[in-house]
């Protein structure tokens, strides 16, 4: 759930990208944080895990603007797709307002984008979430390598496996060269944000309002 600081007139929102192992989530998000200047991020915290890296840091996305003048943060989070550290992908979930699930072209990860689907299913129910209730999109990641000498996955059957419920917009990504990186965090953001301020913003206002007429 968003957190609103009513004195700073500020709305952290906070944004994780989900997905089975070496799929690119880390990798999205490194170049996010390189590509920014000082000004627009914070500093970069990273958990290391055995072949995978849990990081997060915020950004201040100066051009989205403002919501009934309060200032816009954005928390990216990513998490661990081994299976060994379901934990530790239902913790980073907690309070989440948006979500990017990033899927693998390669064929030999097919099962594992599957897998990873329903995991975040479940995680979410833990939290009385759904799909439903939460924005999300899809990345299908390595699209530079298709048609590949490895055996890759089409878009198309990417979209049968993982959108035939969801019917989100999905964003074809090469991560490391930054190929629909950005396409995918401006859309994720943008929906994030109209999703926070139209579910929390009128009543946290409201309820400020209150409370100065009653001091």
């Amino acid at each position: 759930m968003a957190l609103i600081n009513l004195s700073k007139r500020e709305i952290h929102c906070k944004i994780v990208y989900y997905g089975p192992g070496r799929c690119g989530k880390t990798t999205n998000l490194l170049y996010i944080y390189n590509a920014m200047n000082n000004q627009a991020r914070g500093k970069m915290l990273t958990i290391e895990t055995k072949g995978e890296r849990t990081l997060f840091f915020d950004l201040l996305p100066l051009n989205l603007g403002k919501i009934n003048g309060f200032d816009i943060r954005i928390q990216l989070y990513t998490v661990p797709g081994q299976v060994i550290y379901k934990a530790t992908r239902k913790l980073v979930l907690k309070g989440v307002d948006g979500l990017v699930f990033v899927a693998d072209h390669l064929k030999v990860r097919h099962g594992k984008n599957i897998e990873s689907l329903q995991d975040l299913h479940r995680n979410l129910f833990e939290y009385n979430l759904t799909m439903e209730k939460i924005p999300i999109i899809l990345q299908f990641n390595k699209c530079d390598l298709v048609p590949a000498p490895i055996p890759t996955l089409t878009k198309e059957e990417l979209e049968i496996d993982l959108n035939s419920e969801l019917n989100t917009k999905v964003f074809e990504a090469a991560a490391t060269k930054g190929i629909g990186v950005f396409e995918t965090l401006k859309e994720i953001s943008k929906r994030t944000i109209q999703h926070v301020a139209t579910k929390h913003l009128s009543t946290k206002e409201n309820s400020y309002g209150s409370d100065k007429k009653n001091s």
